[in-house]
């Protein structure tokens, strides 16, 4: 099991990148507990599990429907950062926008 321990400004440079920093003063600080579910919108949640995912680095991830409630630029931004950062990505999604960043397409 891989140990891990990252900083407050390597955790916020993560939020950063998921285009979610602001919600570190919006929550109340790192030390504020709160329900995800009555505090982030679906694109938050969204984006904060990719943060997960990328916080754990595995060699692949398999991404069901993972952006339908995020941006298009955001997609293509965390799509180019995890791809970046070595993840292999499977991903079911009805969005044509996602092709590009595969290799091969399954259509059914």
């Amino acid at each position: 099991m891989k140990e891990y321990g990252v900083t407050d400004d390597q955790l916020f440079e993560l939020l950063g990148q998921m285009r979610l920093a602001y919600l570190v003063e919006r929550e109340g600080g790192w030390d504020k507990i709160n329900d995800w579910n009555d505090v982030l919108s679906g694109g938050e949640k969204q984006r904060m599990a990719m943060g997960r995912l990328i916080y754990h680095k595995p060699n692949y991830a398999i991404l069901d429907e993972c952006t339908s409630a995020v941006s298009m630029d955001v997609e293509g931004h965390l799509y180019t950062y995890m791809k970046s950062q070595g993840i292999t990505l499977i991903t079911v999604s009805h969005r044509e926008t996602l092709w590009k960043y595969h290799e091969y397409l399954l259509k059914f």
